[in-house]
């Protein structure tokens, strides 16, 4: 396992749209260890592999409602509304009020590539929709409704 460098806001890997991951190998499974054994270390609640400089659909949530190792996630069905702070590890020093589903089903693959399924509500929603949205190049700030510094 390895602790990796969190790339920050400004660098142009974070606003590429990722690959899907089309092998179960050794470098999946280092990857996924790899951005555990960060996301612990930054103690950040999700970690997304564009924010360690790899263009692959690879996420981990680490939340009190649990620990989640996602592969090509996709949310199937969102509903309800929730409104409140973020941070991200990409972006220090700042957070910002974003409005997010309450609900969300995500379908994905564990990281031995077998099929997962489950509903998110409430904080792990926001989570999950926090980092698929790095999937695809987005970041919390284009959808706040305001920025301020982090204290």
């Amino acid at each position: 396992m390895a602790i990796r460098n969190i790339v920050q806001v400004g660098d142009s890997v974070l606003r590429k749209r990722c690959f899907e991951v089309t092998d179960i190998n050794d470098k999946l499974f280092q990857l996924i260890d790899d951005l555990r054994d960060t996301l612990i270390k930054e103690n950040g609640a999700g970690l997304a592999a564009p924010q360690v400089g790899i263009l692959k659909r690879v996420v981990v949530i680490n939340i009190p409602e649990g620990y989640y190792e996602l592969v090509n996630p996709v949310i199937t069905l969102s509903s309800g509304k929730q409104t409140d702070y973020e941070g991200c590890l990409s972006i220090r020093g700042k957070k910002g009020i974003v409005t997010r589903p309450n609900e969300v089903k995500v379908k994905a693959f564990d990281r031995n590539g077998k099929p997962i399924k489950f509903t998110a509500k409430g904080y792990l929603a926001r989570a999950v929709c926090h980092e698929l949205d790095h999937l695809d190049g987005v970041l919390y700030i284009d959808k706040a409704e305001s920025i301020e510094p982090e204290f």
